[in-house]
């Protein structure tokens, strides 16, 4: 299985190592640092790349590269999906996920590490387990550990491990009974020169943070079921009911967990909820040129669209841009021809523009092609696929716990080209 695990950072170094089975050397990982260069962006670079004698599988969160090494032929999601689960621990011990973090706390990440898995298979990846066998770092634990010397590893093993729902330890007891799911949609879309949807697709999760006492035994019900496609639950949910009833059915883990994530792929289903007016010109005899953009809600339900942010990577004959924003700030890098525009949130009354005029290299002929516009953005309280939780109900305990639901939009790849 997963013979050893490198972490990369964005300029190439490995920062940390670890080996469940024999050592691998680090040279193996020059097959990988050969696929970044090729690759334009760091999220292009592939998956899986064979060597002579290894498979390296990588993920890149958090601008760093998880990079397993493997031996022997595995189906690479399992793979893929263990090493997002690492970072996934990794966040929920230490708030962030980043190389200065995992430095700081490298001790911990080893024994961390060292219980996921089991010379080279996977043994526990439930948080809660984790968190009984290795204790989460605070301050007033490291300062007694750098006194005694001792660390962070728990006296006796985790209660929920032997129990028929290990990802719950028993026993749980709080004030406050809470359970709280964020509903978040990112929707990824390709829209072409006349506004035209070529490709959308919205890949949605369930996130839940659930503080209940005792062995509470939950039912979530939705009003439109049969809008989710592709769906992977967490592996609390009794699959027999929702397959019968669309009904999800589980006791859940203690904290925060992802109840499942879904896809929505039919094309009819995706409402678009931006648009982009755009104009943009360079002319074959001038080192002129002209840029307009303008960006608008639509299909929001009444909802405001937040956190707006536009890019373009510009043609490289473009030494410069003179732009006025209506709103928002904008920056346009002569180096990298990255041009930015933080938008802010629309307000639908007086829409967001940016114009102005595009300086070419004097003597090159105009470019081949138009830019491509990136955006992000945020929407609060809507999920765009028009999914929406219809009950939550608890059984197996007396007491009557908070409950809310939130949802969330937001931008993933959404591309418009001109």
């Amino acid at each position: 299985m997963i013979h050893s695990l490198f972490l990369i950072n964005a300029s190439g170094d490995i920062f940390l190592e670890k080996h469940w089975k024999s050592v691998v050397s680090r040279s193996v990982c020059d097959y990988f640092f050969e696929a970044q260069e090729r690759a334009s962006e760091a999220e292009n670079v592939p998956p899986v790349i064979p060597t002579p004698h290894h498979y390296l599988l990588s993920v890149y969160r958090h601008k760093i590269f998880f990079v397993a090494v493997i031996q022997s032929e595995v189906p690479p999601l399992f793979v893929i999906e263990f090493l997002h689960r690492v970072v996934d621990t990794f966040q929920d011990y230490f708030g962030v996920c980043s190389e200065v973090i995992i430095k700081d706390n490298v001790v911990v990440v080893y024994e961390v590490l060292e219980e996921m898995l089991d010379n080279g298979f996977p043994l526990a990846t439930e948080s809660n387990i984790l968190k009984e066998l290795i204790k989460p770092p605070t301050i007033l634990r490291t300062v007694v550990n750098t006194i005694t010397g001792s660390t962070n590893v728990g006296d006796q093993l985790p209660t929920g491990q032997l129990s028929v729902v290990p990802w719950r330890r028993t026993g749980v007891k709080y004030t406050n009974n809470e359970a709280y799911f964020d509903v978040i949609e990112e929707i990824d879309a390709i829209i072409d020169k006349s506004g035209s949807t070529i490709t959308a697709e919205i890949q949605g999760v369930i996130d839940a943070c659930v503080k209940l006492t005792g062995m509470p035994d939950l039912t979530l019900s939705f009003m439109n079921p049969r809008l989710l496609d592709d769906v992977s639950f967490h592996p609390c949910v009794r699959f027999k009911r929702w397959e019968s009833e669309r009904i999800l059915s589980f006791i859940p883990p203690d904290g925060n967990f992802r109840l499942l994530s879904y896809h929505v792929s039919a094309q009819n289903l995706v409402a678009i909820p931006v648009y982009v007016k755009h104009n943009i010109s360079f002319r074959d005899s001038s080192s002129l040129g002209r840029f307009e953009i303008t960006v608008g809600p639509k299909q929001t339900m009444g909802k405001s669209v937040e956190g707006v942010m536009v890019t373009s990577q510009m043609p490289k004959s473009v030494l410069n841009m003179t732009l006025t924003p209506s709103q928002g700030t904008h920056v346009f890098d002569p180096v990298t021809k990255l041009l930015s525009w933080d938008v802010g949130k629309i307000n639908p009354q007086k829409l967001p523009s940016l114009k102005g005029n595009v300086s070419l290299q004097a003597g090159t002929s105009k470019p081949d092609e138009n830019p491509t516009i990136n955006l992000q953005f945020k929407i609060q309280q809507l999920a765009i696929s028009g999914l929406k939780v219809n009950r939550l109900d608890m059984y197996g305990e007396k007491y009557k716990p908070f409950k809310g639901i939130k949802y969330m939009t937001k931008a993933g790849k959404f591309q418009v080209r001109t």
